[in-house]
């Protein structure tokens, strides 16, 4: 929807609909006035909101605004990355792109997520920021294709959250041309995260030779002859 249009029938959408057109909007003005009030106010009325109306999509403030930000930021990759773009790509690659593309998303507003990040490092916060690291690289995974439904659908997923989130603190900082601190850190991470599921596959145990309950009474019942 454009801005146009919202300014037209502002009321005709969700609370969720709602979130997701204003949170890139308040993601550019808590550049300036951080994730407050102020920045909900701008952004409603840039918008072209009625006085009050911004407020009620984010009952919790800040960590609200911020989670509807990332969820925008959710939206936008999975549009950018539909499954025939990424079918070429190894899975390094498809990783690689794909938290690129987040970065890049939110360059424009690097000192609002260097915000945010400051705002879900708060000790009251650590629950839900635990939340968003978790859906964003559940996001990633799935569009990378994973489908895995075994004990590596969550160790996959935690280890990218870390990846993704130690890329994001040096992104923060990052004054190189083209990201290339960045885009440097963040293929040293992958590289090790992939020879370190090389190595994990190389000394997976046998199935076979595995202790099975199961197969020990079978044995005891029906003996090799």
């Amino acid at each position: 929807m454009t801005d146009a249009a919202a300014a037209a029938a502002p009321d005709d959408r969700t609370l969720d609909e709602l979130r997701l057109a204003l949170a890139p909007v308040i993601a550019r003005h808590a550049v300036f006035d951080g994730w407050s009030a102020a920045a909900l106010k701008a952004a409603g009325a840039e918008l072209g909101l009625p006085p009050g109306r911004a407020e009620l999509a984010f009952p919790n403030g800040p960590v609200d605004m911020i989670d509807a930000w990332f969820a925008a930021i959710d939206q936008a990759m999975a549009d950018a990355f539909p499954a025939e773009r990424i079918a070429g790509m190894k899975t390094r690659e498809r990783i690689g792109a794909l938290i690129l593309f987040r970065l890049e998303t939110a360059l424009p507003c690097r000192e609002a997520l260097r915000r945010a990040f400051a705002i879900l490092a708060m000790p009251g916060n650590a629950v839900r920021a635990a939340r968003l690291g978790w859906r964003a690289a559940d996001r990633m995974w799935r569009l990378a294709g994973d489908g895995a439904a075994d004990f590596s659908h969550y160790t996959r997923r935690a280890t990218l959250g870390a990846v993704y989130g130690a890329t994001c603190l040096v992104f923060i900082d990052d004054d190189s041309e083209n990201l290339a601190d960045t885009r440097a850190f963040l293929a040293r991470r992958i590289e090790g995260v992939m020879r370190f599921e090389k190595l994990k596959a190389r000394l997976k145990p046998d199935p076979d030779r595995h202790f099975s309950l199961a197969r020990l009474l079978g044995r005891l019942r029906y003996p090799v002859a």
